[in-house]
């Protein structure tokens, strides 16, 4: 048996990429063959989800399940949108949006987590990387419970039920009737998906946001030229109309283009005969914040004619 040194796990991970565990695990298993351990981790899908892994992903899907007073939303990507029309891909997403209900956000105790197949999120992510040939990442998680009430969920631009674009969960909490809280969350959650809203209260926006913004706004306000006291109303005026543009509760209903979320949620209670406190929203879009890989077709083209 070969001795299994640093140089050699280096030699196998310049191999095939894959992760030094990994590769001093082959190592071991093969009994130190190093063209031995190139065909384990090939065997294991190792190698093969290793190279993919440099390739941008920012395609996928999002899934989203709510049970009752608790919901999940979770992110997995992959290169093309010709995955997410993928059924087996479609199935790993959903089981993984299920576990989330009970094991929580945290992306890598869910990648440890166990799958009903008996594999872990991780293995499973692996393997579907070297069946599919796509790079494929799991990348967020949220989750968001009630003691006493309903999460409601909306997908929309869905691929498949509880799939899609773009998830939204809305957290009502209340003794109300849950069917009728069901639709309120609901109405609510198609609200959130279109109005994107950054925080749920006033006092949940952040001191950078808001003095950034104050920051624009006086300068704005200044080039106009009028006086001091003039210039300070008018900068606390469009601060109040930004808390109308990134707040939830401050927001105008889409639904009816009039009402404050506030006064639906107010409405809705009375009409329940329960008081109820919108406690939490969560929207998830898919690729958000990932850096797109903008190619010139043209150029390629040129380029492989020698032009």
């Amino acid at each position: 048996m070969a001795e299994i040194t640093a140089s050699l796990v280096k030699e196998l991970r310049e191999k095939t990429g894959a992760g030094m565990m990994d590769c001093k695990k082959a190592l071991g298993e093969t009994a130190g063959n190093l063209e031995e351990a190139v065909d384990w981790l090939r065997k294991k899908g190792l190698a093969a989800a290793a190279k993919k892994a440099g390739r941008v992903a920012a395609e996928g899907l999002v899934a989203v399940v709510a049970e009752g007073p608790r919901g999940a939303l979770v992110e997995v990507n992959a290169e093309t949108d010709f995955v997410a029309r993928n059924e087996q891909f479609q199935a790993f997403v959903k089981s993984v949006g299920t576990l989330a209900l009970n094991a929580g956000e945290d992306v890598a105790a869910l990648k440890a987590a166990k799958l009903p197949n008996g594999k872990s999120v991780d293995e499973e992510l692996t393997a579907l990387i070297a069946t599919i040939g796509e790079n494929m990442n799991f990348r967020r998680a949220h989750r968001l419970t009630v003691s006493q009430g309903v999460v409601a969920s909306y997908m929309h631009n869905a691929t498949a039920p509880g799939l899609g674009k773009i998830g939204v969960l809305v957290a009502l909490e209340s003794a109300g009737d849950a069917a009728k809280l069901q639709e309120l969350g609901k109405q609510i959650a198609m609200h959130v998906a279109a109005a994107s809203p950054l925080f749920l209260a006033v006092d949940a926006v952040d001191s950078a946001s808001l003095e950034r913004e104050r920051a624009v706004l006086t300068e704005q306000a200044s080039a106009s030229g009028k006086p001091a006291a003039v210039i300070e109303k008018m900068v606390e005026g469009r601060i109040r109309k930004y808390y109308e543009e990134v707040v939830l509760l401050e927001q105008v209903f889409v639904i009816d283009g009039e009402t404050k979320i506030a006064k639906v949620v107010e409405n809705a209670a009375k009409t329940l005969g329960h008081p109820i406190k919108l406690v939490g929203f969560c929207r998830c879009v898919l690729g958000e914040g990932i850096e797109r890989e903008q190619k010139d077709f043209a150029a390629e083209v040129a380029a492989q004619l020698g032009r």
